[in-house]
């Protein structure tokens, strides 16, 4: 999905027609966004503009499309057909445009990129800067957030997911699997062995990450694939990856943490690897964006800088997995 360059503000309300495939764009938008508001906010301009151009839309084809009150927008019979018809024709009008130009077309305008905190603040920060290095007719909006329930309607152009991708309409491509291990600092085990199998944990503090635990952990075996269950009572519960490392630096607890996260605490002997043979399922991440049938070229080029800088922002965890074990463990891949 595109979000579009600010568009030329109609002279007056009265006898304004515009660019028809401005007012198209204007009233996608209108749609997409749920409200006259959220439309201004996308389009960088004001409501009453966005609502002029809905009504010279309206004007234009003598029909009304939407339905308004104090409290709900929703579409008429009318409204329904145009908004199919219309994002269809803005499809087809830009992949026009790139044929037009040919496909050595450089790369320019705006992308809206959602990604989780962890990664969107630390590990993708520097793919970010080459990538608009590489491409300085692009600019993006970098926002970090853990969910990514609704892409379309907040105008977002991509995101990186962790987890198991739910939207059936989204396009979702699989960059890599991020390790997860068990951590805590030596403090928590006051000079006793570190644990080596998983069964020795339970029994110790826990720090849970409400996202993926909370009072059950599972553990398997890199060589055998064996799975191990057992029941956590935490000390502190948590939805931030960053906290949960935080607070095990800071002696609270035993916490699983992705691996990447950990290396350099690990190798300064800040933090201890418990159960090290052991890990939990690893989380995919994905790169996903709504369907389309036209991409702009700064989306494909992005999509493929994400592809590429993906493996290589987890290589500190792969040099502090165990052994690998034989093929299809779960050891997870590379």
């Amino acid at each position: 999905m595109k979000k579009p360059a600010p568009l030329a503000v109609p002279s007056d309300a009265a006898g304004v027609s515009g660019d028809r495939l401005d007012l198209m764009q204007t009233f996608v938008r209108i749609v997409e966004a749920g409200s006259l508001s959220g439309a201004a906010a996308r389009l960088n301009t004001t409501q009453p503009t966005v609502s002029r151009r809905l009504q010279a839309l309206e004007r234009t084809l003598g029909l009304r499309l939407l339905q308004r009150s104090t409290r709900a927008m929703r579409l008429t019979e009318d409204g329904e057909r145009c908004f199919e018809r219309a994002k269809a024709l803005l499809e087809s009008w830009e992949s026009f445009e790139a044929d037009v130009r040919g496909v050595g077309d450089e790369p320019k305008g705006a992308l809206r990129v959602l990604a989780p905190h962890a990664f969107g603040q630390e590990q993708f920060v520097r793919p970010l800067a080459a990538f608009l290095q590489r491409h300085p007719l692009v600019n993006v909006e970098w926002l970090l957030r853990d969910d990514t329930q609704d892409l379309i309607g907040e105008g977002i152009d991509c995101a990186l997911h962790v987890g198991e991708v739910r939207d059936p309409a989204a396009v979702a491509i699989k960059l890599v699997d991020v390790p997860r291990i068990v951590v805590a600092s030596p403090e928590v085990l006051q000079g006793a062995p570190v644990p080596q199998h998983a069964d020795e944990l339970a029994s110790l503090p826990w720090l849970a990450l409400r996202t993926y635990y909370r009072n059950e952990v599972v553990l398997t075996h890199a060589a055998t694939g064996q799975a191990h269950p057992f029941s956590i009572k935490p000390r502190l519960s948590t939805d931030s990856l960053y906290v949960v490392r935080n607070a095990a630096l800071a002696g609270l607890g035993v916490g699983i943490v992705s691996a990447w996260m950990v290396a350099d605490d690990l190798a300064a002997g800040r933090l201890l690897r418990l159960a090290p043979e052991w890990q939990a399922p690893p989380l995919p991440l994905y790169l996903i964006y709504p369907y389309a049938r036209f991409y702009p070229a700064r989306l494909r080029q992005f999509v493929a800088a994400m592809r590429e800088a993906a493996p290589l922002v987890l290589e500190g965890a792969a040099a502090i997995r165990p052994p690998s074990g034989p093929p299809g463990s779960a050891s997870g891949p590379a």
